[in-house]
C-alpha cells in the first residue's frame, strides 16, 4: 500500500465524520430517553462471543454473515456481533432470567462479513429493541408504534409499512409435504417473485388441487387491506394457522389504522425474510429516497430455548447511521469565543458557562481563525468583568 492510498477503507466499511457524528449522538440519546420513557431498560451487548451462543437458533443468514476468529486463551472459536437480537435473546433467557414482560434496548456497533441487501452497509449501529415474555398481538403492536415513533423523531415523513406473516407460508408448506429440493427451489422462487416459476414447481410437486391453487396465490396477494380479505376467500379450507394468521393480521391493520392513520400500510403474503429465525408476524419500514428498509422486525418465539428458557418475543432493529441522515440539517451555531489569556478570572468565567451547559470554544496560542467552531458570541472584559456579546462575524 502506498501512501496514496493508505486512507481506503474497505468496501462497505465508512467514518461518520462532522456534523453528522453529533447527529448522530444527539439521535441515539433522544431514541434511548423515548424507550426509557416505554419501560425498555437498556443492556451492553459484548463486541465477540463464542460461535455456539452466539449463532444459537438464528439459521445459516447470520452464520455467513459473522466474522469469525480463534480465542487466544482458549482456542475456542468466536463471532464478532452481525446481529445484537440472539445476544439480547440470551441476556434474557440466561443473565437476567426475570418473570413476566421484559423490554430490552440497546445501541451497538456490528459488523457484517457483507453487506445486507436489506438495510445495507457491513458497519451499522444497530438500534433495537426487544420485548420478551408476551405472544400477544399487544406486544406487536408496541413494538411497532416504537418503531414509527424512533422514524418521526428521526424526522421520517410519508413512512410506509410492509407487513407479513411466517405462519402463513409455513403451515401451506407444512400440509404440502414437498422434499427437501423442491421445498427448497421453491422457496427462493417466492423470495423472487418469479411466478411462472412457482406455478411449475407447484404443478410438478403438489397434487391436491386446492392446496395447489393456494401455494399458486400466496405470492400474487400483496398490496393494501383488501389483501387480506381476498387471501380468506381464496384459502378457504386452508390448515387452522393460515386462517388464525389472517385474523391476526386483520387486527394489526385496524389497530395501526387506528394510532398511525397516516402511514401507508402494505400487506404482502409471501415475504419470507428472517424465515429461517423468525415465526410470525414480520415487518419492514420504508421512507421514500432509501432504496433499503430504515427498520425492520417481527416475531421470534423461542429463540431462548436453546439456552433453557424458551420465551414468547418480538423485536426490531435500526441503523442510527441511516436514521441520523434523515435530516441533513447543520448543527446550530450558539457556541462563545473565549480568548486566549491566562487569566484566572476569564477561567472562572469560562467554566462557569460550560457548567450551564454552554459551548465554549478557548483560543490556542496563536489561533486567529474561527471557522468551523460554529460560535456566535465571544467573551470580552467589560467594566473588569468577563461578559458574553455578541459576535460580528460567526464562524
Amino acid at each position: 500500500m502506498t501512501i496514496s492510498d493508505r486512507w481506503l477503507l474497505p468496501d462497505g466499511m465508512d467514518e461518520v465524520l462532522p456534523p453528522q457524528a453529533l447527529r448522530m449522538e444527539s439521535l441515539r440519546r433522544t431514541l434511548l430517553d423515548t424507550y426509557y420513557r416505554w419501560g425498555y431498560d437498556m443492556v451492553v451487548p459484548p463486541p465477540v462471543e463464542f460461535l455456539d451462543s452466539l449463532l444459537t437458533g438464528t439459521g445459516t443468514d447470520l452464520d455467513l454473515q459473522t466474522f469469525k476468529l480463534t480465542d487466544q486463551m482458549t482456542g475456542r472459536m468466536m463471532g464478532i456481533s452481525a446481529d445484537v437480537t440472539p445476544q439480547v435473546a440470551r441476556m434474557d433467557a440466561h443473565s437476567l432470567r426475570r418473570e413476566g414482560p421484559v423490554r430490552l434496548c440497546y445501541c451497538a456497533h456490528v459488523l457484517r462479513a457483507q453487506a445486507d441487501e436489506h438495510q445495507g452497509g457491513r458497519s451499522p449501529v444497530q438500534v433495537g429493541l426487544e420485548l420478551f415474555g408476551h405472544a400477544g398481538i399487544d406486544a406487536d403492536v408496541e413494538i411497532i408504534q416504537l418503531v414509527l415513533t424512533s422514524l418521526s423523531v428521526a424526522g421520517a415523513n410519508n413512512i410506509h409499512l410492509a407487513i407479513g406473516h411466517i405462519g402463513i407460508y409455513r403451515a401451506l408448506m407444512e400440509a404440502a409435504g414437498l422434499d427437501a429440493s423442491l421445498r427448497h427451489q421453491l422457496f427462493e422462487a417466492i423470495e423472487r417473485k418469479a411466478l411462472e416459476d412457482i406455478d411449475g414447481l407447484v404443478d410438478a410437486g403438489v397434487d391436491d388441487a386446492s392446496l395447489a391453487g393456494m401455494l399458486k396465490a400466496l405470492p400474487r396477494l400483496h398490496g393494501g387491506a383488501e389483501v387480506i380479505d381476498q387471501a380468506r376467500e381464496l384459502f378457504t379450507g386452508a390448515p387452522a394457522p393460515v386462517m388464525a394468521a389472517l385474523d391476526y393480521l386483520a387486527q394489526l391493520h385496524s389497530r395501526l389504522i387506528a394510532s398511525h392513520g397516516n402511514v401507508a400500510l402494505y400487506f404482502d403474503l409471501a415475504e419470507l425474510r428472517g424465515y429461517q429465525y423468525h415465526t410470525g408476524m414480520v415487518f419492514a419500514a420504508y421512507v421514500q429516497g432509501y432504496g433499503q428498509a430504515l427498520a425492520k422486525g417481527g416475531r421470534y418465539d423461542g429463540t431462548g430455548g436453546a439456552f433453557g428458557r424458551p420465551r414468547p418475543a418480538t423485536g426490531c432493529s435500526m441503523d442510527l447511521k441511516l436514521l441520523a441522515s434523515l435530516e441533513n440539517s447543520e448543527p446550530p451555531v450558539d457556541g462563545i469565543l473565549a480568548p486566549s489569556l491566562d487569566d484566572p478570572t476569564l477561567q472562572q468565567a469560562v467554566q462557569a458557562l460550560r457548567a450551564e451547559g454552554e459551548r465554549v470554544v478557548q483560543a490556542l496560542p496563536g489561533q486567529d481563525a474561527w471557522t468551523g467552531h460554529r460560535c456566535h458570541r465571544e467573551l470580552v472584559v467589560d467594566g473588569g468583568q468577563w461578559q458574553v456579546r455578541p459576535l460580528a462575524n460567526n464562524g
